[in-house]
């Protein structure tokens, strides 16, 4: 049987059957190749482990893919932030994409990537399929993903942060400043990080004997809209909680703006915790207690092992987790005595 090392093209079309031309046309991503004849070439190509000999451009030169599942927040801005301090000191450019809320790249997006070759692609909160992997592998484009779920493959090397441990953090706050009546408003429910949140949030409840009311406990997305929304739920009850989690300090600041709809005094009357540490959140009133997930640090250790990848260096490890902090400011303080 013939090795890895010795595939060629040559070989991958005398097996399939096809010639050399239709072979290279997959390795391009050229969608004028018929599904049948491009599924037959490609399981070739991963049967015979078969990797396109290394050309890549000139240290100094070239383009890195950085792809989010969506683009529309001040945390996208901060992840940018980190790539672009790493790629301007390597004399890289950034091409950014999104993928509308998906977190799988489409077939169209797959083929103008391969055509263009980038130096390597760093996927936000997004990754491709094994099928789309393999065939980035086959080019030499290497990829590396910032995935806070901390759930990405083994396979993948992934830079990420630890959301349960942050779920606990800010839980644990609230519950030592005497609170026992916490909601919880985290991102969508089919995102890991989202679940991680809750589950440190419960975690910790859990250590302080507490139970939990599970209307409390709310799944929305990390924006602004769904914070004031469930916002103005939670605190419109005539037992509305007298603290609230938000997983993210977009959805804290709608949390915010519903309590001051509402009459509400922060932090008099109620808490409000935040996540992520964005540069706003100490300059909104009152200034946010937050947990800070260092995403600068991230996206910039991610877009450096990518470098690393792309010039043929060995990574020490596949699976770095950045440690989060919690930074208390005004939003947060012991709950107000009842009335008697």
């Amino acid at each position: 049987m013939t090795t890895p090392r010795s595939a060629t093209i040559a070989t991958v079309a005398d097996e399939v059957g096809v010639s050399v031309t239709t072979v290279s046309k997959v390795l391009n991503g050229h969608p004028d190749v018929a599904p049948g004849t491009r599924a037959r070439v490609e399981a070739s190509l991963a049967r015979h482990q078969y990797q396109r000999r290394n050309k890549r451009q000139p240290s100094g030169s070239g383009q890195l893919d950085l792809v989010f599942h969506e683009l529309d927040s001040a945390w996208a801005v901060e992840i940018i932030r980190g790539v672009e301090a790493v790629a301007a000191t390597a004399k890289i450019e950034v091409v950014l994409s999104q993928l509308g809320g998906r977190h799988r790249p489409p077939a169209e997006w797959l083929s103008a990537v391969l055509a263009r070759r980038p130096l390597g692609v760093m996927f936000v909160l997004s990754g491709p399929t094994q099928a789309q992997q393999e065939r980035l592998q086959r080019q030499g484009i290497p990829i590396v993903v910032v995935d806070t779920d901390s759930a990405t493959a083994a396979s993948v090397p992934t830079v990420g942060s630890n959301n349960w441990d942050g779920g606990l953090l800010a839980t644990r706050h609230l519950l030592e400043l005497g609170h026992e009546r916490i909601a919880i408003i985290s991102g969508p429910e089919d995102v890991l990080c989202s679940r991680a949140r809750v589950a440190g949030f419960r975690s910790a409840h859990e250590e302080a004997g507490l139970e939990i009311d599970p209307t409390l406990v709310r799944y929305g997305n990390f924006y602004l809209n769904a914070g004031y929304e469930h916002g103005m739920e939670l605190l419109s009850r005539k037992d509305r909680p007298t603290a609230i989690f938000a997983g993210a300090d977009m959805q804290a600041m709608g949390v915010l703006r519903a309590a001051r709809r509402l009459g509400l005094d922060v932090p008099r009357e109620l808490s409000v915790i935040g996540y992520d540490n964005l540069p706003m959140s100490e300059w909104i009133d009152p200034p946010l207690t937050t947990v800070n997930q260092p995403l600068r640090d991230m996206s910039g250790m991610a877009a450096q092992m990518l470098l690393d990848l792309a010039r043929g260096v060995e990574l020490a490890t596949s699976r770095i987790d950045l440690v989060n902090e919690l930074v208390i400011r005004d939003s947060t303080a012991p709950p107000a005595p009842l009335p008697k």
